[in-house]
């Protein structure tokens, strides 16, 4: 049965893209069937992080000008992608329809998908929260910093009282070590549970790390390095707690709903 995670953040520069790349290559080299979805339309960068040229975009298969399948692109360790288009100022303000559309149509790749990573804008827009809600788990990143915390508590805040979105995975980014990123949780999982009815689960942490700067700046993702290497075993790590975290089971347009489902979200 295909899964679906949404990676998102309450604001941008926090390394939400880097980290939907590699839990997706992560997840593939596991021998995982993983489809990356970029989803932040017009500003994607996956292919960027990827090294990768597509050919063809999501806004091909909403024209009805090809098929999803026909949009995937092949990226390391039999990982497909399917790229957002950077800088295609019509993909920027989708309405409500064209972005339950992207969702659905998503269902063509249900057979060849275990896992689908979808890598959502930053923010509390109507875009981030359409998919978040569209998803079986979500992943929220975050680093230590207030404003951080503030802009993520939105997100979340958004997700569940316009979505009924419950179930979050939290990722600290930028940790000097376990125990700081560690804190960083439990300070922010006390102050949001404080106010709302959710449920946050801590995923792990990736170190702040030269390596990761370098990965990005080469558009080599680390993920393809090493195993043994501390940035690698943390996005194991991830990739093995995010899996086993709950579910969520609402309503409405999903990824991979049954027909009875998703025509219960019309």
């Amino acid at each position: 049965m295909a899964s679906s995670i949404v990676v998102a953040s309450g604001k941008g520069g926090v390394g939400k893209t880097s980290l939907a790349v590699n839990l997706g290559l992560t997840l593939a080299r596991q021998g995982r069937r993983t489809v990356l979805f970029d989803a932040d339309f017009g500003m994607a960068n996956a292919h960027i992080l990827l090294g990768a040229n597509p050919g063809r975009f999501v806004i091909d298969a909403i024209r009805g000008e090809a098929g999803m399948t026909d949009v995937l692109c092949e990226a390391h360790f039999g990982m497909k992608f399917i790229s957002g288009g950077s800088g295609l100022l019509e993909m920027l303000n989708l309405d409500q329809t064209t972005r339950y559309q992207a969702i659905r149509m998503v269902d063509e790749l249900r057979d060849q998908t275990e896992v689908l990573i979808a890598d959502v804008p930053a923010g509390a827009s109507d875009s981030s929260i359409a998919f978040v809600a569209a998803a079986d788990r979500v992943i929220v990143v975050l680093v230590g910093e207030p404003t951080s915390f503030l802009d993520a508590y939105s997100l979340i805040k958004a997700a569940n009282l316009e979505a009924g979105v419950h179930n979050f995975s939290i990722v600290v980014n930028m940790a000097r070590s376990a125990k700081e990123a560690a804190e960083h949780f439990e300070k922010f999982r006390a102050t949001a549970t404080r106010f709302l009815n959710v449920n946050l689960s801590y995923a792990g942490h990736l170190p702040l790390s030269e390596r990761m700067r370098r990965s990005v700046v080469s558009r080599r993702p680390i993920s393809m390095d090493q195993p043994e290497l501390p940035e690698n075993q943390s996005l194991m790590q991830i990739s093995k707690s995010v899996l086993a975290s709950a579910a969520n089971d609402h309503g409405g347009i999903r990824f991979f709903a049954s027909n009875e489902v998703a025509a219960a979200g019309t």
